[in-house]
């Protein structure tokens, strides 16, 4: 439960980088694509998911029986393959809140997150942290 917690902290560093960079892509650089916040939101992902490995590997995952297995190339692609998972998760997540639910960006986001968050941090406690 300790570490669950943990991941949850880490996790809202992470979602601060994530919807800051999403944020600043959508306003300052993508909108005025029509795909723009997509870009803009797998961008923010992108940089969620780096914020969320450093500090995974520092502050959540830090039992002795942890600590060789989420440092190695393999265990790193798993942990990309399962944000990549996390990230078509999100970009539908999206893609429903803003063209068929109508609702704001940054307030889809949200919601979308949390349930991404679930999905992120036991597919790599089962596949990477067992």
């Amino acid at each position: 439960m300790v570490e669950f917690l943990r991941y949850v902290v880490v996790g809202g560093v992470a979602f601060v980088a994530d919807f800051g960079t999403l944020v600043a892509c959508q306003e300052l650089l993508f909108s005025s694509l029509d795909w723009g916040i997509y870009a803009a939101t797998a961008t923010g992902f992108g940089v969620g998911l780096a914020v969320n490995y450093a500090l995974s590997l520092l502050f959540v995952f830090t039992q002795p029986k942890d600590r060789g297995k989420g440092r190695s190339v393999g265990a790193f692609v798993v942990f990309g393959i399962v944000g990549l998972l996390g990230l078509l998760w999100t970009e539908l997540g999206m893609w429903l809140g803003i063209e068929i639910l109508e609702w704001n960006y940054m307030l889809v986001k949200v919601f979308v997150t949390g349930a991404v968050l679930v999905w992120n941090y036991l597919g790599r406690k089962i596949l990477i942290f067992r």
